[in-house]
């Protein structure tokens, strides 16, 4: 049972906050305040101290060259940690964190549990609700993995946080941030752990795990110091998209989340940019943003609004996840729910041959334009088979917003024609539904995570690169040649531009803004593979088959939340001539780099110190002592 809370902790006042957007959840009503930090002992002072409170009083770990490792000799007593979690809305908050497959080695092996583990492996929902584990272990340094998925040799920590701080509160998140920032030790934000790139795993850490927040206020009428009036929804930041588009649904109304059923709507998918089966009439996710409540490095708790921190507003909107803040909810705006559309079918090389089915490939991807601008989301795959020889298209929505099967077969009519002229059999399975929620459940299936073998790739291609034939020809060569070298293309066909009222002015990626398909490749190896095995392979992924996306798409760029972990010039890439905004706020809003996560904003300066030389997050995070302050 969570202990009393102190009085001094509760704190809802609405003082100078005129905006609705400040009606907090019961969760963000338990905070700490400098008051109590200043009654507590001398030595709990130094340990939840907001910054600079004391000034001196704290030692500052700005100067120090590595974050405190667990072997250092300078990682928090177990008296200090205990200090923590009596602190915290419950003692039983804080957790020892123990990889999920730790039954499958040691004395405490057992093979029942550890064949049950490895059968499920791959599904989102047995990692997602764990405390520890995250959907791509490949950056956690797979040093805990069933045998059968990945031979570990034994079980250990690796690149997995020490201690997972369950947050209830805001309080809990503030004690966190504070007590990570006057340690001097790596803090981490997770959330469901879906994450390309490991943003949600560290060696010696402290996890803030946001997923349990799960709070969720549907509001009528929203009144917006920035003008708009309407429908909006507030929910924590641990709500997941089929949580979300539930909710919403029950009372008639739809909002701009993702594909994804298990995603977390609120973390890093909205500060990413957040694409969406409604993006092409819509725009981004973070488009929508009317207002965050964050916690800062300082520790200090805040709302980010059109009037409020308009620094962190704008920066939080596209500008990625694990850097300016922990967010505790985000206030969207909603929109009248409308009847949906959808199609789905596959080509096959084996029945239409290897001509025809490049050819009827071809005729779909030469309208990229015209199906984004007409409103639809289309998610599709190409996929060598067993031998490289034989190849499958798979539509797998082309989903249609808000129109009818007539207006569907309006949109398809051309392609139809195409086909027919090919003298290819074409019987798409087409289907209306009553409600976004309706057909988004029936269309769009459930993800995989957990792939120990797999580096993936993301590129958003222009709708320049299908204005005309020879652009058209140029880019359907460079996809082709992916599947054909045995590389399988998964692809997102939307145009993020015709946002209602038009794109707001946030931290989205401007390439999204040009963009009609975002295009994700992967390149696999063999789980036996060495260290330089696996780093050649990586390399080429990046320098050659990359490349020759990017080469052909000059000046646009990747989606941060689905990219390369390896991509060159990445400021660039994520997050284009928006970058040098985005590093001053970094730096005014956090100077000490109490955020860090690879590839984001700000973090050039510090490294990861990879215990086995492979890009991963097992290993002493470190100042780079050979790159100038950035």
């Amino acid at each position: 049972m969570a202990p009393s809370v102190p009085a001094i902790f509760l704190f809802a006042t609405l003082l100078a906050i005129p905006s609705q957007s400040r009606t907090l959840f019961p969760f963000e009503q338990q905070q700490l305040t400098r008051e109590y930090v200043a009654s507590l002992p001398e030595a709990d002072r130094q340990l939840f101290a907001f910054d600079e409170q004391f000034g001196a009083q704290v030692e500052s770990a700005a100067d120090k060259p590595c974050r405190y490792n667990t072997t250092d000799g300078k990682w928090p007593s177990e008296k200090a940690w205990n200090g923590l979690a009596k602190q915290l809305n419950s003692t039983e908050s804080l957790i020892k964190a123990t990889p999920q497959a730790s039954p499958c080695y040691g004395s405490d092996k057992n093979d029942a549990k550890c064949q049950d583990l490895a059968k499920n492996w791959f599904s989102p929902m047995l990692h997602i609700d764990d405390p520890t584990e995250v959907l791509s272990p490949l950056y956690q340094g797979l040093t805990c993995q069933p045998p059968t998925i990945f031979d570990s040799k034994n079980c250990t920590i690796g690149g997995y946080p020490t201690y997972v701080l369950k947050t209830r509160s805001v309080l809990d998140i503030q004690l966190g941030i504070n007590f990570a920032r006057n340690n001097n030790i790596r803090l981490i934000i997770k959330n469901t752990g879906h994450d390309f790139a490991g943003k949600s795993v560290g060696a010696s850490s402290l996890s803030i795990w946001t997923h349990v927040l799960k709070d969720i206020q549907i509001i009528d009428n929203y009144v917006d110091d920035s003008g708009y009036k309407g429908p909006a929804v507030k929910a924590g930041a641990g709500v997941q998209a089929f949580e979300l588009y539930k909710a919403v649904n029950d009372k008639g109304l739809v909002v701009v989340a993702g594909e994804g059923q298990t995603v977390g709507v609120m973390g890093g998918y909205i500060q990413g940019g957040g694409h969406s089966p409604l993006s092409s009439i819509y725009g981004m996710a973070a488009d929508h943003v009317l207002g965050f409540e964050v916690v800062t490095a300082t520790g200090e708790f805040v709302t980010a609004n059109s009037t409020s921190n308009t620094d962190l507003f704008w920066a939080l909107r596209g500008g990625g996840g694990a850097t300016y803040g922990v967010v505790t909810s985000v206030t969207v705006k909603a929109y009248k729910d409308f009847r949906v559309s959808a199609a789905s079918w596959t080509l096959n090389s084996t029945k239409l041959g290897t001509a025809r089915f490049w050819a009827a490939t071809q005729a779909f991807l030469d309208g990229a334009n015209t199906y984004a601008d007409s409103g639809v989301y289309t998610y599709f795959t190409i996929a060598p088979g067993p031998t490289g020889k034989e190849y499958t298209f798979s539509m797998k929505p082309l989903f249609a917003p808000n129109k009818t099967v007539t207006e569907l077969n309006t949109v398809l009519t051309p392609y139809f024609k195409q086909l027919t002229g090919y003298n290819i059999p074409f019987s798409p399975k087409i289907t209306e539904y009553k409600s976004f929620y309706q057909g988004w459940q029936a269309e769009f299936g459930p993800e995989m995570g957990s792939n120990v073998q797999t580096a993936v790739g993301s590129r958003l291609f222009p709708r320049s690169n299908f204005a005309d034939e020879k652009s058209r020809n140029t880019t359907f060569n460079a996809i082709r040649a992916t599947v054909e070298s045995g590389q399988p293309v998964i692809a997102f066909n939307v145009a993020p531009t015709l946002a209602r009222g038009g794109n707001p002015d946030n931290a989205v990626n401007p390439a999204w803004r040009n963009a009609v398909i975002h295009a994700i490749m992967s390149r696999s190896w063999d789980t036996k593979s060495s260290v330089a095995e696996i780093l050649a392979v990586r390399k080429t992924f990046t320098t050659s088959a990359m490349q020759k996306w990017r080469d052909i798409t000059t000046g646009s760029g990747s989606y941060l939340n689905e990219a390369d972990r390896m991509e060159p010039n990445w400021q660039q890439s994520f997050f284009g001539d928006k970058y040098t905004r985005l590093l001053e706020i970094k730096k005014d809003r956090d100077p000490k780099n109490v955020f860090w996560a690879v590839n984001s904003v700000g973090s050039e300066g510090w490294a990861v110190q990879s215990v086995d030389g492979l890009p991963n997050e097992n290993g002493k995070l470190c100042k780079v002592t050979t790159t100038a302050d950035v």
